[in-house]
């Protein structure tokens, strides 16, 4: 797969950084040494590659062994909650402690949209990983759909005001991502940016200060225009970012370097 009209060539002046992408799953993982490539053409210097449970990393890590620009966050999914148990978590922690490359934990937290585990396997796996992350001062990456409030009112009542968290793919509107903000957390905005209908969201993007974004494909899906509904990937992440830039009176360049700092002072990218 090739976007041309977004690749250039940067020599590493951009800095970009794709935060949350799952390059292990189809049709990505078919050619995933081809779509870092091509990132690294588009001006991107890291991607992180999500996985969605220990087991899903265990099979899908050995993939990456020679592409050192792919960090890794690695979480319970909330998808997958009900098929997780105590074992899951041990493993867990095991993993986060043993492989470096391991940046967060992630994406947890809460989906009542789709429901495809009970709410309450959800919210038990939730607060585990939770309870793991503080235990090893790990950065969280949150997933919350249809589920804002209460996974507001976990995360305060658990102490994570003011701790390092990612707001994942966030489509909400500016008095949510106030909230977000007031909380000392970090946003990160996909390509529904670019969608025509996302006039709140881009609202919102504008009132966000750039040491407090980041930008994130959540390839293979989510592509901004004018790929939507075709298959994403980090190569269209300047797409965001053009858009990001015409919010706050910037050009791409400078937001992809802003939004790309920040996240690797999230991340700790250079460390």
């Amino acid at each position: 797969m090739r976007h041309s009209d977004t690749e250039q060539t940067t020599d590493g002046r951009l800095r970009g950084v794709d935060t949350h992408a799952h390059l292990n799953m189809s049709p990505l993982k078919e050619d995933i040494e081809g779509a870092v490539a091509r990132a690294g053409k588009a001006g991107l210097d890291f991607m992180g590659n999500v996985f969605l449970s220990p087991r899903q990393y265990r099979r899908d890590s050995p993939a990456f062994e020679r592409l050192p620009q792919v960090f890794f966050i690695l979480g319970i999914h909330p998808h997958g909650a009900d098929a997780e148990d105590e074992g899951s978590i041990a493993e867990l922690r095991d993993t986060l402690q043993s492989d470096s490359r391991i940046r967060a934990l992630g994406e947890i937290g809460l989906d009542f949209n789709r429901e495809r585990s009970s709410r309450q396997g959800q919210r038990e796996r939730f607060r585990q990983q939770l309870e793991l992350a503080r235990e090893l001062d790990r950065p969280v990456v949150i997933h919350s759909r249809d589920a804002e409030e209460e996974t507001m009112d976990t995360l305060l009542e658990l102490g994570f005001r003011d701790r390092p968290l990612l707001w994942h793919c966030f489509g909400l509107d500016a008095e949510f991502a106030s909230r977000v903000l007031a909380c000392g957390w970090t946003i990160s905005v996909p390509g529904m940016l670019t969608f025509k209908k996302a006039d709140a969201l881009r609202r919102a993007v504008s009132t966000i200060p750039l040491d407090r974004l980041v930008l994130e494909t959540d390839c293979p899906f989510l592509a901004p225009e004018p790929y939507r509904g075709k298959t994403n990937e980090p190569s269209l992440l300047p797409l965001i970012a053009r858009e990001a830039a015409r919010l706050h009176g910037l050009e791409t360049e400078a937001v992809l370097r802003a939004t790309g700092e920040t996240a690797r002072r999230f991340f700790r990218l250079d460390g």
